[in-house]
């Protein structure tokens, strides 16, 4: 049984399109997967990349491209009021239901289909506190999305992933390779499923193309 770390931010829209992909995509293999939260704003700035809802006309190809997407792959998808916002309050609500940095589906498919289904405000109180409710049985001893543990498992999760080497969400780890994106599904099922493609040397090759640029 193969063991994927799916790296995810529930303010990410292709997070939430692969995490309902996923189960098609693997049919029949043997794997489990592991959801690890991560914030992508610390991600993205470890880069220098405003990530695509910082440049005006690529957010709104973005906002076009999911919602098509949602619409061609048949996953539930509308813009939340705002967009971006500041996940943290629902990474450490997720977290709240962690002891290693670690949730299950049913706490990461709750807290994606709170933002992405409904076209309404992520970060509206009161949906914050049914999301909560809806969650209280995960909830570990004594934890809220306010603890010290959570913000703890967040931090550590997120200086994890940048030591891996992953950049963005949602990004998928097993065996210590890094497959990046919803695009990135099928590469990911050609590994799993042993294609030959993987024993060459064409994985390793690409970090050692010299850049034309200066600097």
């Amino acid at each position: 049984m193969k063991r994927i770390t799916f790296y995810l931010d529930f303010v990410s829209p292709y997070a939430w399109l692969a995490f309902e992909r996923l189960p098609e995509v693997l049919g029949g293999l043997s794997y489990s997967v592991a959801y690890k939260p991560v914030l992508l704003g610390a991600l993205l700035q470890r880069h220098g990349n405003p990530g695509p809802a910082g440049i005006g006309p690529k957010r709104d190809w973005t906002y076009r491209h999911v919602a098509w997407l949602g619409h061609a792959q048949g996953t539930p998808l509308q813009m939340p009021a705002c967009h971006p916002f500041n996940p943290l309050p629902l990474l450490r609500q997720a977290l709240a239901c962690s002891d290693d940095g670690h949730v299950n589906r049913f706490v990461a498919g709750s807290v994606l289909r709170h933002v992405w289904q409904g076209g309404q405000d992520a970060l509206d109180a009161g949906r914050l506190a049914a999301l909560a409710a809806e969650l209280s049985e995960q909830l570990r001893p004594g934890q809220d999305a306010a603890s010290a543990a959570p913000k703890a498992l967040l931090r550590a999760n997120t200086e994890a992933a940048q030591a891996a080497g992953v950049f963005g969400v949602p990004t998928f780890e097993v065996d210590g390779k890094l497959f990046w994106g919803l695009d990135g599904l099928p590469m990911l099922r050609a590994y799993l499923d042993g294609d030959a493609w993987f024993d060459g040397g064409d994985w390793e090759a690409v970090s050692r193309v010299p850049s034309g640029l200066a600097g």
